[in-house]
């Protein structure tokens, strides 16, 4: 990955960094932080871990509930508070393949059992060395692939709420589901990294949990409030 000065540069396996969906318009200062362990960095992309546990930051809305509960609409126009949260299910494995925009994320079960992978609509990924962040803007649409890789669409009425709402025009709508399109391309000639069998990989004892993210503040939300 080329840095500002043309230099071609990689994180080392092992090392902490936050993997941030960015806040958009009036909610520019809300992102969705989320510091993982570089797993690998190299010309084929990133693959870092979110492991179970890990504190992180989010927005919700500002009664402390998810953002979905607002609807496929209100969910991108609702006022937003930062939160300050751990990773609650069991740990992902994401991938950044360069020049995509989207991210591919692995799941398993509480038992181990592989149970998917997960495309993630998204901006290409933009580095920030200094401060080990990789940045990038979640595009909503999102696609699902079972172990037989049969493939499901997800989320498309927010989308369509996201369109409504001003989040994007539609113009760029067509655009993402376009990249959709493309990433089935990808699934069905079972390219990189679908390939690469990071299905059977488990992340080593010795890895400590990363700690909380202190480039924003969590604000005081509601429920917050009433567990006090």
């Amino acid at each position: 990955m080329t840095d500002g000065d043309g230099v071609t540069r990689y994180w080392e396996p092992g090392t902490t960094i936050e993997w941030v969906y960015q806040g958009t318009g009036k909610h520019a200062d809300k992102p969705n932080v989320r510091p993982m362990t570089v797993v690998r960095d190299d010309a084929d992309g990133l693959v870092a871990w979110l492991a179970p546990g890990t504190p992180l930051l989010r927005p919700v809305l500002t009664d402390g509930r998810e953002m979905r509960h607002a609807g496929p609409v209100a969910m991108f126009t609702a006022d937003r508070a930062l939160k300050l949260d751990v990773w609650h299910g069991t740990g992902i494995l994401k991938v950044s393949p360069p020049g995509k925009p989207w991210s591919v994320w692995y799941f398993w079960g509480a038992d181990g059992t592989f149970r998917g992978w997960y495309v993630n609509l998204e901006r290409e990924h933009v580095r920030d060395w200094a401060s080990r962040r990789t940045s990038t803007v979640d595009h909503v649409l999102d696609l699902w692939i079972n172990p037989d890789r049969s493939i499901e669409w997800k989320d498309e009425d927010e989308l369509e709420g996201a369109v409504t709402a001003g989040r994007f025009t539609a113009a760029e709508a067509e655009q993402i589901v376009a990249d959709a399109h493309a990433a089935i391309r990808d699934i069905e000639a079972w390219t990189t990294p679908f390939s690469d069998d990071w299905q059977t990989w488990s992340a080593p004892a010795a890895w400590r949990l990363p700690v909380a993210p202190t480039t924003h503040q969590p604000d005081l939300i509601a429920e917050e409030l009433h567990s006090g």
